[in-house]
């Protein structure tokens, strides 16, 4: 088996919605003209000359104005939704300007059944599908996120703003932690928790749309199918389907926003620019780095863009002529997007994975045998009743007439036909028994009348039988038609019917599909080749001939003037997003000099190394982040325990600080590690002053100082300083304090803080 054979692109799908009522008040014309037969869209530049080409484009479909939202599902999305219940992933996201209906065409309006989008018309076709079903068991699971200024944020919990880390499994691939997911058993239940949802989403007010989605919102959907296989176990697969609802781009001249709303615009527009990038990179062969982590965003939809999913683009068109530059870059997108190559597989075990393929292998290869007639067999048809020609056994006989009627009871029209011949028979049995007895000369008269009156009432019998078996016949036929089909009720008939009409019109869907690749390749084919036959057998014909290529010619030629101008606006493109790419650029490496200066010159070195210290690289994110100064309580809960040691305290106490506890000292303050409150505070000492009777202020200020200078000196001796412990007994403390004596020089001492005596100093 190829490897390409099971490589898929991505179907893209344009639609165009109407003109609002303030584009109509407005007056701004129509520059969109779509073919929806050949899949074909044409943009006209309303600010070009007349003569200028247009710009088309090719899709798998398109749909203008005038299109139901069933027409989309019908046609497009309903053959992927069959992809997801059969195993695979798939992906379906709306991709577009903002205002030009992506809410629209993927939720709608729910109350109106005309007007419902592709969710909840998924939502009817799963469970619809699994009703259905026989000798399969379901598990439906949902869930709903969105991503909000880069921040991916469960929409079914209460604390809807908790951030959620996305992570990735070599086994499982991408998911996210902590994502809430609930099982649905019906539509009902899947619509609830699709509205619960929308209730806590980031809708805000802008100048193009009074409903705007702030956030990229996607709604999962985990199908997991449980069945019998031919060897008696139970095979599950697994399919996943991401329905993705993406906020528009959006340029701030136009909806005029500020504030937060700028925020949320600039986030907006950096996602969308991240999945541009990713597009071009799957596009461009010579890429060998897709850059899938610039946004959460595009690490989502990795699977969904180049990866095991079969995904499906529309593209959402605003017709307006103000709106033709947004217009035109989403058609570019859109036209990228077509040649991502996907590899979509079934989510199975491996070893059930190698088992389809297996079979997969031995019927194809009986298909061959069927188309060369090989397993060809020739059915054999056989009376009911009689006598063979060349006289076999009884034996043989009963085991043919067995079979036989094995083959009757097998075939409900032979035993009908059968039934009919055999009444017909009997009543050519008693019309010739009827004979015998009248031509019977031997028999009495009243014998012979009473013989036929018995024949003629068996007759009767036997055409009232008749009767009656036909009558019931067709009452029983008329009963199945109307309620019982092979033993089913009337649900199940009803069932297979919508299930039948279902098919027919899957059938005329394809068949619409198809035509419209192939006419599509012819015109392709008439723009390569030309006409090689040269000889005509008159000079109309050769005016006719000539007039038609150069008609072929000139579209060749627009052809040629179209793709030179596309070439030409794709490089000016170029120039204006390098110049802004340089011009930005620029400024941050103006920040980043100013920043380094900052630092350079007024950060400590020390600070410095600490803001170092704390840097790590996140590699799910790759980005550089600062590990936070109080250590968290999901990472570090360990850390935040309480020591052994300090069980039944505020805080860990030393060995000696326990002793002391239990030796009966006083225990306040004893967990703090304080040793003693109060403070060793010296009782003032009282002076008498005796100043002279006669004298000068001078003299008098004399007197007093030498009198104080006395006082003021001290000993050269050492002071010695007890510390009252705080784990010593009342008693110890007094015996103590008696021992302590300051030294004193001549006869003037200082008394004991301790005293019990005043003491008087003299001159």
């Amino acid at each position: 088996m190829s490897k390409t054979k099971n490589c898929e692109t991505v179907k893209v799908v344009v639609r165009c919605r109407p003109l609002n009522q303030k584009e109509e008040a407005a007056a701004y014309e129509n520059v969109v003209d779509m073919d929806v037969k050949l899949g074909q869209l044409a943009l006209r530049n309303p600010r070009a000359a007349p003569a200028e080409l247009l710009k088309s484009f090719t899709f798998d479909a398109v749909y203008d104005a005038r299109s139901k939202q069933s027409d989309l599902y019908d046609e497009t999305v309903r053959p992927l939704i069959d992809s997801v219940l059969e195993g695979f992933n798939g992906t379906i996201f709306a991709y577009g300007q903002t205002g030009t209906g992506k809410t629209y065409t993927m939720q709608g309006q729910w109350q109106d059944p005309e007007k419902r989008g592709i969710i909840p018309n998924s939502f009817e076709h799963i469970f619809t599908h699994i009703s259905r079903s026989q000798n399969q068991q379901y598990l439906v699971r949902a869930s709903y996120l969105e991503i909000y200024q880069e921040e991916i944020r469960d929409l079914l919990v209460k604390d809807h703003s908790r951030k959620l880390e996305l992570k990735e499994n070599p086994d499982s691939g991408i998911y996210i932690r902590d994502l809430s997911s609930l099982v649905t058993k019906n539509v009902k239940e899947i619509e609830h928790v699709m509205n619960v949802g929308n209730q806590t989403r980031s809708i805000g007010f802008t100048n193009m749309n009074e409903h705007s989605s702030r956030s990229h919102a996607i709604f999962l959907i985990t199908v997991e199918c449980s069945q019998m296989g031919p060897d008696g176990q139970n095979h599950i697969r697994v399919g996943r389907l991401n329905l993705v609802d993406l906020a528009g781009s959006e340029r701030q001249a136009k909806t005029g926003v500020r504030g937060e709303r700028l925020k949320e615009a600039t986030k907006i527009n950096l996602s969308l620019s991240a999945l541009g990038n990713v597009i071009s990179a799957l596009v461009d062969g010579r890429s060998s780095h897709v850059p899938y982590r610039d946004s959460k965003l595009t690490r989502l939809l990795q699977d969904s863009l180049g990866g095991n999913a079969k995904t499906l683009m529309v593209a959402t068109l605003g017709p307006a002529a103000y709106n033709y530059e947004e217009s035109l870059s989403t058609l570019r997108y859109a036209n990228r997007a077509k040649n991502i190559r996907n590899k979509p597989r079934v989510n199975e075990d491996p070893k059930d994975a190698l088992l389809r393929e297996f079979q997969e292998e031995i019927a194809r290869l009986k298909a061959q045998l069927d188309k060369r007639g090989v397993l060809t067999k020739e059915k054999k048809e056989r009376r009911m009743r009689g006598i063979t020609e060349d006289g076999e056994s009884d034996g043989e006989l009963k085991d043919e007439e067995e079979d036989e009627v094995e083959e009757v009871e097998d075939d409900e029209a032979r035993v009908v036909k059968e039934a009919k011949a055999y009444v017909q028979q009997q009543q050519e049995r008693l019309e010739q028994e009827k004979a015998d007895i009248m031509d019977d000369r031997s028999l009495v008269a009243e014998e012979k009348h009473r013989l036929l009156e018995e024949k003629e009432r068996m007759m009767g019998v036997l055409q009232k039988e008749q009767e009656a078996a036909e009558q019931l016949t067709t009452k029983v036929k008329a009963l199945e038609s109307k309620l019982l089909v092979g033993g089913k009720n009337i649900i199940d008939h009803t069932n297979e019917q919508q299930k039948m009409l279902e098919l027919k019109r899957q059938e005329i869907t394809e068949q619409t599909r198809t035509e419209r690749e192939m006419q599509q390749q012819m015109l392709a084919q008439d723009e390569e080749t030309l006409e090689l036959r040269e000889t005509f057998s008159s000079l109309q014909q050769e005016v006719e001939l000539k007039t038609k290529k150069l008609k072929k010619y000139k579209k060749l030629y627009a052809k040629l003037q179209a793709v030179k101008a596309e070439i030409q606006d794709v490089n000016d493109e170029h120039v204006s997003t390098r110049q802004e790419l340089e011009q930005t650029q620029n400024e941050l490496t103006r920040d980043l000099k100013f920043k380094y200066l900052i630092i350079e010159n007024f950060i400590p070195p020390e600070e410095k190394n600490k803001i170092m210290n704390r840097l790590v690289f996140d590699t799910e994110e790759d980005q550089w982040k600062f590990q936070p100064l109080v250590p968290s309580e999901n990472k570090y809960t360990q850390m935040k325990r309480r020591p052994a040691s300090a069980v039944g305290y505020k805080r860990p106490i030393s060995q000696y600080a326990r002793v002391a506890i239990a030796m009966g000292a006083h225990s306040r303050y004893r967990a703090e590690n304080i040793m003693i409150l109060e403070l060793d505070m010296t009782p003032p000492t009282m002076f008498q002053l005796e100043f002279p009777k006669a004298g000068t202020e001078a003299e008098t200020s004399r007197v007093f100082h030498l009198d104080n200078a006395i006082y003021r000196e001290r000993s050269t001796a050492p002071r010695v300083r007890k510390s009252r412990s705080w784990c010593q007994t009342p008693q110890a403390m007094s015996s103590s304090g008696s021992n302590l004596s300051l030294a004193s020089s001549g006869s003037h001492s200082l008394p004991h803080p301790h005293s019990s005596t005043a003491t008087k100093v003299h001159q």
